[in-house]
């Protein structure tokens, strides 16, 4: 978002918690504390809790006199609460977008009565999908404008595949995180069923952490081969992954708010498979640009990656699809919604925004 609002010549700059400097390299990032990582949603969460930023953020909040505060989770951590708390609402204008769908449970021990002065300081409010709407608008009621997440179309679309990927076997790419969540064992599970018809099949798993105790387990006890875990890449080599692909396949088992990762896949040209879950279905249409299954069931998963290799017909439709499908999510796109979104909340002749 910041790179494509910079195309069109606006001042933007980020501001983050960051626990390595060397991974960061957009040229207006300004660190804000280390990121800790607590669980949330069934996930990993990394927020700041550093209490001793309030100074710093105030001083920067002066220097910078942003015309425009965009806060992403707005009440995760207290680095967006500093901001909000200490912000001048009239002459900063305070965007909220929320990406989660589950979240954390602190809403139901209280957290919510705590944020309750700050999302007051809010002008506007984005979810990022239907779920994503649903579940923060049970804790904070209002009007919340759904504007989804952005992809690097082109990046994807014209990556090169790694040669050594292309050696003949089909390739059924895994990428995220490798969380329980994620569903990696039942991906494990189809694969064990459908490696005895289809030796040619490789399963390639990239994404950070290591797989849970069961997914070891599966793999070790069925002597499954050609399973490839890469760990952590590059976002080059993500573009490139993606692209070296014949299949992706997400077995998430819920609590997603988006498929940003089903968008990267169609955006690469790769058939997918997925889970049917709250998230999924607001991004595929089944049997038109992928495929949707009942999640937690390997059977399921392993028929419809099965469907794919025989019928090549239907391969190429879901391929072509999912990459028509992927084009109303590039970020120009997106980007656009919501600066339109923020013009319709505020007068449209401010400059700078963050």
């Amino acid at each position: 978002m910041a790179s494509q609002f910079r195309q069109w010549g606006h001042i933007v700059k980020i501001i983050a918690p960051c626990s390595d400097l060397s991974r960061v390299e957009d040229r207006d990032f300004i660190p804000m504390g280390k990121a800790v990582p607590i669980p949330s949603g069934g996930s990993i969460a990394r927020v700041s809790f550093s209490v001793w930023l309030r100074p710093r953020i105030k001083q920067l909040l002066a220097e910078e006199a942003f015309d425009y505060i965009h806060l992403h989770e707005p009440f995760a951590g207290l680095l967006t609460a500093n901001v909000l708390s200490q912000m001048n609402p009239s002459t900063s204008i305070a965007i909220g977008t929320f990406h989660t769908y589950g979240g954390t449970r602190l809403y139901k021990v209280g957290f919510k009565r705590l944020a309750v002065p700050y999302n007051r300081k809010l002008r506007g409010r984005i979810a990022v999908s239907e779920p994503a709407r649903q579940f923060i608008s049970r804790q904070f009621p209002g009007h919340y404008e759904i504007i989804p997440n952005g992809i690097r179309v082109d990046d994807f679309d014209q990556a090169k595949p790694f040669p050594h990927l292309q050696d003949g076997k089909i390739n059924l790419l895994f990428f995220g995180r490798l969380e329980k969540r994620k569903g990696l064992k039942y991906l494990l599970g189809a694969f064990s069923r459908l490696k005895w018809d289809f030796p040619e099949l490789r399963l390639i798993i990239v994404g950070p952490g290591k797989p849970d105790a069961e997914s070891y387990r599966i793999i070790s006890e069925r002597n499954l081969q050609d399973v490839e875990i890469v760990g952590m890449v590059s976002e080059e080599d993500k573009f490139r992954y993606y692209k070296s692909a014949h299949i992706y396949c997400s077995p998430a088992t819920g609590k997603e708010s988006f498929g940003i990762v089903l968008l990267e896949a169609m955006a690469a040209g790769t058939p997918v498979v997925a889970t049917n879950i709250a998230g999924y279905s607001g991004v595929i249409a089944n049997e038109k640009d992928g495929l949707l299954v009942p999640p937690k069931d390997d059977e399921a998963l392993a028929e419809a990656i099965a469907r794919l290799m025989k019928d090549k017909g239907l391969g190429l439709a879901l391929s072509a699809n999912g990459r028509a499908k992927a084009e109303e999510y590039r970020w120009e796109r997106v980007a656009g919604k919501i600066m339109e979104y923020y013009e319709s909340v505020a007068q449209p002749t401010r400059l700078a925004v963050s």
